[in-house]
């Protein structure tokens, strides 16, 4: 009876103890869930939310401060009136770019030499040619084998003249700029045939001296066709295209 006696209550200390720990544990599992609910779990997440909106942020005004540097920089085109035109240009350089007329071969401070810089347009500042890319074509005009960009300079078929030639033309603002041939040197085989009174280096102002001069100074206004020969002493003048008797490009 009492091995039996000994027995029943080492089996009640043992449930005794089973329930106690059963207690315990069933004590400290919530408690630990309502810590580790407890804990800032979202604040990474909307860390990382707030970076992204920043960094986009940042990249919508470097691209919105790119676009208005550049609409700056580059308007799309420039107008003026006639009036305008002659208030802001020199005689010649308003006969030239405004009226297609044409300087005196040789005549120009651009036709030989190669001085360093971007030639821009004289009227509007537009940038036209690189320096790298112009050549001596003994043409009296300076000259270029490429633009300074593809979009810089417009193209017409210009049938003011006998033989019939491709006019170019500033894009930004629809000056004159001269002729373009298939002539010139590799790689292109173009020669941009232009007048230096349409040209200004980026290294010298934009805006021409404004003059009240009267007289072209020998620039030549753009004709109907005409059979006239040139006089013997005459220089060669835009009138005359690749083959011509005076052995010069047109500009």
């Amino acid at each position: 009876m009492t091995m039996n006696l000994n027995m029943t209550m080492s089996r009640s200390m043992r449930f005794a103890l089973v329930a106690l720990a059963c207690g315990l544990a069933t004590w400290f599992h919530p408690a630990l869930a309502v810590a580790q609910d407890a804990e800032p779990t979202d604040k990474p997440k909307a860390s990382a939310n707030d970076d992204k909106g920043r960094s986009d942020s940042k990249k919508a005004d470097s691209k919105s401060s790119d676009a208005k540097e550049s609409a700056e920089a580059e308007p799309e085109h420039v107008y003026k009136t006639d009036e305008e035109w002659r208030k802001l240009l020199t005689y010649e350089q308003y006969m030239v770019t405004r009226m297609k007329a044409t300087e005196p071969a040789f005549s120009g401070k651009y036709a030989h030499g190669h001085p360093k810089g971007t030639f821009l347009c004289v009227c509007c500042g537009a940038k036209l040619f690189d320096s790298r890319h112009k050549f001596e074509s003994g043409t009296g005009w300076p000259s270029f084998w490429r633009p300074i960009t593809a979009k810089a300079l417009d193209e017409t078929l210009d049938q003011s003249e006998i033989e019939p030639r491709v006019e170019v033309t500033c894009a930004r603002c629809g000056a004159h700029i001269g002729h373009v041939f298939q002539d010139g040197p590799p790689p292109t085989g173009l020669r941009y045939c232009t007048n230096s009174l349409s040209l200004k280096l980026d290294s010298e102002p934009v805006k021409p001296t404004t003059s009240n001069k009267t007289s072209s100074r020998g620039v030549r206004k753009r004709t109907t066709p005409s059979t006239k020969s040139a006089s013997k002493n005459s220089k060669p003048s835009a009138e005359h295209g690749p083959g011509s008797t005076s052995g010069g490009g047109a500009s």
